[in-house]
């Protein structure tokens, strides 16, 4: 049995807050510096470098890339050898998701109710997923997820007999739908099975892969470059101002599912997608 203190989880995730909104990811960088490259439209360019200034200032300064911060989506992978040792854990995450947001000077975006809507002043709570794994690890994915995209996120409960061709037109019809509102270019997070709540959270998931990867599995690869392809072939562009980097990335995660259901969820995120994962 491994023994890991409450404190050091706060910790982590104090720090792997103010990491994810000051700076972009590796994976990200990649496929933001390919846009630039090879965005086609005068405009469209301009625009990604207008962004990718934004992204070295808010690098070098140590301030926001953006002034939605998000709400703090967090993903707990934990090894059942695992004892945690201290605080309740759902009270370390959310003491870690406070100090982070408090000490980074991060927009504080969460009402304690959603009709009353007032402030919590301190970011939390944060939306909490645990997974139980095999070993004595313990792994932390963290997400800010801005809600300019993540209003524009979709759950289609499609026929079976709808198909593939089903799920590939309810892809483009959320991302055709969210326009220039998701902050394009996007990357597009995509769950398809499972139930209705279970499509969301493995959209929700798919945006934390590493972009530019696509999948191991043959037929989601190729749904995935399919994807990809006919999203770019919109005209949406960076900014919305029109171009041929409308996603920059197009990640896909399937579930088994129930023989009358086709369930398929779509969470788009902006031309940032923040996410930090730290393991120990």
């Amino acid at each position: 049995m491994r023994t890991i203190t409450s404190e050091s989880i706060t910790k982590n995730i104090k720090e792997m807050c103010i990491e994810a909104n000051y700076s972009l990811s590796k994976d990200m960088e990649d496929v933001f510096s390919h846009a630039v490259s090879t965005e086609e439209s005068n405009l469209g360019k301009k625009v990604l470098q207008q962004l990718q200034e934004n992204l070295k200032i808010a690098k070098e300064d140590q301030i926001p890339i953006c002034q939605d911060t998000g709400m703090a989506v967090v993903f707990l992978e934990i090894g059942q050898d695992v004892h945690i040792e201290g605080d309740f854990l759902e009270d370390a995450v959310n003491e870690g998701v406070r100090q982070g947001y408090i000490e980074g000077y991060l927009r504080k975006s969460v009402v304690a109710d959603p009709i009353v809507r007032e402030n919590t002043r301190d970011n939390t709570p944060a939306v909490i997923h645990f997974k139980i794994v095999k070993g004595d690890g313990f792994k932390i994915t963290i997400t800010p997820k801005g809600f300019g995209s993540e209003n524009m996120s979709r759950v289609f409960m499609l026929k079976p007999a709808d198909g593939i061709e089903g799920v590939k037109e309810a892809i483009l019809t959320a991302v055709k739908d969210a326009g220039p509102n998701a902050c394009p270019p996007m990357v597009v997070g995509v769950g398809i099975g499972g139930t209705f709540e279970k499509c969301a959270l493995m959209a929700k998931e798919a945006l934390t892969r590493e972009a530019g990867h696509f999948s191991e599995i043959p037929y989601v690869r190729e749904l995935e470059q399919e994807m990809l392809s006919k999203i770019n072939a919109l005209n949406i562009g960076p900014g919305g101002l029109g171009g041929v980097n409308t996603a920059l990335s197009v990640q896909i995660n399937t579930y088994p599912t129930h023989i009358a259901g086709l369930p398929v969820a779509v969470n788009i995120c902006c031309h940032v997608n923040r996410h930090v994962v730290r393991e120990f």
